[in-house]
């Protein structure tokens, strides 16, 4: 990989790293436009997806091309896996799960330095498989 050009941290820019920070979870371009619009009304959503393209080529946030899903940024820029509800698109991070063997292993079998990882789970957030549950048993009463 090529070195990071680094660029200057601008006020919008900024503010853009701020509301990300301030997120709960991995927001989109567009759930971050609508959070810096509230700050900076005139900003443009092209300048918000400039500066997040910007923010992640230099290390400072992820940029998560998850399957499924639109993609989302996260400021932990530590190796770490995520899990995504495949009812509502929730993301959250997986706390634990040490991958180092397997490192390890793709280096000693094929040879590959490896320099970063991406692991994605998929399945029904708690609140998605309560309302699934919910669903089904109605249906299961209907019937009877």
């Amino acid at each position: 990989m090529g070195k990071k050009k680094f660029q200057r941290m601008t006020p919008q820019r900024k503010i853009i790293l701020e509301e990300l920070h301030n997120a709960r979870f991995h927001p989109t371009a567009d759930e971050i436009y609508e959070r810096v619009r509230r700050r900076l009304p005139r900003i443009s959503l092209g300048t918000v997806y400039r500066n997040l393209d910007a923010l992640a080529v230099q290390g400072i946030i992820q940029k998560l091309d998850l399957a499924g899903s639109q993609r989302r940024f996260d400021v932990n820029t530590e190796i770490h896996h995520h899990v995504r509800c495949v009812s509502c698109g929730a993301l959250e991070d997986v706390v634990v799960l040490p991958l180092y063997p397997v490192e390890k292993i793709l280096q000693d079998t094929h040879g590959f330095e490896i320099q970063g990882v991406r692991m994605e789970f998929s399945g029904l957030c708690p609140r998605c498989k309560e309302a699934k549950t919910t669903s089904q048993e109605k249906q299961s009463q209907n019937k009877h």
